[in-house]
């Protein structure tokens, strides 16, 4: 499917525009197109007490219920109740490994649809267009799915086996990009747009309501040169909208540890560094290690790569192995094998050195002499058949510096000093979303309004049952999806529930209109951004 190049349109006041068109923004769109859940007749949920709700006013579509009265009680993997209820309307007792079919039915009943506007720079399906390679994704095939559209039906029509239930990341990118086609919502996604300015703009004197200005850029093909090739442009957009929606994920800037020296050229903070360097013959077993810095999924996936090559890995992370916060902890073991071996690893194979004498352990810590490290096989907790030759990991250790001669200065909590040679490092800790639109990067609207948005430790705080941001400029303009700390397709649909939901009571509220106005607010003019 080629990219969608919706043009703005201008002169119009939207009810609703999504910033970003990831699996989020794409779910989003397909609740506001007027797909709409109802219970299914004679359907049935495995809870019975969400059963015995479900089934007092089986007449209403979930829209229009009171989704908090649904949503207590009930108990998931995910913190957010509006993701625990959707998850366990769409995919029954999952988490235990059950296909129970959903109790819902999607009905098109366009008298509901919500006119939107959803911006992405690339095609629809968001940052999964740049995770190639040949990694399983970390979730159940059925888990990355959107309402209306099997994956597991799509992918066997593209191969013929479905290996481990699972998915390649090119392969859910390209589901994302067909289910946007296959449900006809391409009519409501403008792509190779660049958003730089969300601002609340005050009412007109006309009397027209106070809504929010999106400025920003969009990317069209020019004129075709004499060779066939087409010369892109970047022309201006700017427009007004009741409603806004921040769906941009949290992928775009990789975190960084602060470390001295983390800007040399051995110092990666991507795993796809790693795989170029695996393709280019880099690393290999007579390999100096590969130290990963990190105990989320993405450093997993690096410790099993290198693994595959049998080059040492050295793996650095701040947690206890035991803490209930790491990711690895939460997974269950049976449907998660290779994570669970990671965790194995990291927990068997731990580098333990010999306490040294006082005086020599206040000197290291003074001058950040070198110590030898001992060889994995030495180090180990456990010399059962299930270790992991050329494994060591440092629980509790952070990176202190990287050496220009591929030393890197490990520290534990209690202060005590480690140098590592290695042949590459990969600090895999995360990443911080691109607000740059907002103001001061939208660190006003975290739970910590003193330090920068992340996905787990400083989400955007938004209303548990709306999804409304709390801290917002004004009405309107909500958050979802790993912006409020979801970072699994199979959570972050809760929040479009909620956005939809909220959107369907206010359209109610306006005599069940929620249409586009023109030329109100000043109406919207293509023109500089900020203008």
């Amino acid at each position: 499917m080629d990219h969608h190049n919706k043009e703005i349109p201008p002169g119009e006041i939207l009810p609703v525009v999504v910033i970003g068109n990831g699996p989020s923004g794409i779910c989003l769109s397909y609740l506001l197109s007027g797909y709409t859940p109802y219970l299914s007749p004679g359907a049935s949920h495995p809870n019975p007490l969400l059963h015995s709700k479900l089934r007092e006013q089986p007449h209403l579509s979930l829209l229009e219920q009171d989704l908090e009265y649904l949503c207590e009680g009930l108990e998931g993997r995910s913190s957010n109740p509006m993701a625990v209820l959707f998850d366990s309307l769409l995919l029954p007792d999952s988490d235990f490994g059950l296909d129970h079919t959903s109790p819902l039915e999607w009905r098109y009943e366009p008298e509901r649809a919500v006119p939107h506007l959803v911006l992405g720079k690339g095609p629809p399906g968001g940052a999964w267009h740049a995770m190639e390679g040949s990694m399983l994704t970390l979730s159940l095939a059925n888990w990355m799915e959107l309402p209306g559209l099997k994956l597991k039906d799509w992918m066997r029509e593209k191969r013929r086996n479905v290996r481990n239930d699972r998915a390649t990341p090119a392969e859910i990118a390209s589901y994302y990009q067909h289910y946007v086609s296959q449900m006809s919502l391409e009519q409501n996604f403008a792509c190779g747009t660049t958003v730089t300015s969300v601002t609340r703009q005050p009412g007109g004197q006309e009397g027209s309501p106070p809504c929010w200005r999106v400025t920003g850029l969009q990317r069209r093909e020019g004129e075709e040169l004499g060779d066939g090739c087409a010369v892109s442009e970047e022309a201006p957009f700017s427009f007004y909208a009741h409603n806004v929606v921040l769906a941009t994920g949290t992928h775009d800037i990789p975190a960084r540890l602060g470390a001295e020296g983390e800007s040399l050229p051995y110092v990666c903070h991507s795993f796809w560094e790693l795989e170029a360097a695996i393709s280019r013959g880099e690393l290999d077993q007579s390999s100096d290690p590969v130290l990963v810095v990190g105990a989320g999924l993405t450093a997993a996936d690096a410790v099993l790569a290198a693994h595959h090559l049998n080059t040492p890995v050295y793996h650095a992370f701040r947690r206890s192995v035991s803490d209930p916060g790491l990711i690895f902890n939460q997974l269950p073991k049976l449907l998660y094998p290779e994570y669970h071996k990671v965790h194995q690893m990291m927990t068997q194979q731990q580098y333990r050195p010999d306490p040294p004498p006082r005086e020599h352990a206040r000197n290291l810590r003074a001058n950040s002499s070198p110590s030898a490290l001992p060889s994995p096989s030495a180090s180990t907790s456990s010399s059962c058949p299930s270790s992991y030759p050329g494994y060591l990991s440092f629980p509790r250790y952070r990176v202190a510096a990287f050496r220009p001669d591929r030393k890197c200065v490990l520290e534990s909590d209690l202060g005590q000093r480690t140098v590592v040679q290695i042949s590459k490092a990969l600090v895999l800790i995360g990443a911080h979303p691109n607000l740059s639109f907002l103001g001061d990067n939208g660190r006003s609207l975290g739970v910590n309004p003193e330090e920068p948005i992340t996905c787990r430790r400083n989400p955007v705080e938004v209303h548990p049952f709306t999804n409304r941001v709390v801290a917002a400029d004004g009405p309107g303009l909500y958050a979802m999806g790993p912006l409020v700390g979801e970072n699994f397709v199979r959570f972050l649909k809760g929040g479009a529930l909620a956005i939809a939901s909220d959107l369907a009571k206010t359209q109610r509220g306006r005599g069940g209109v929620l249409a586009t106005d023109r030329g109100a607010g000043g109406g919207a003019e293509v023109g500089v951004p900020g203008s």
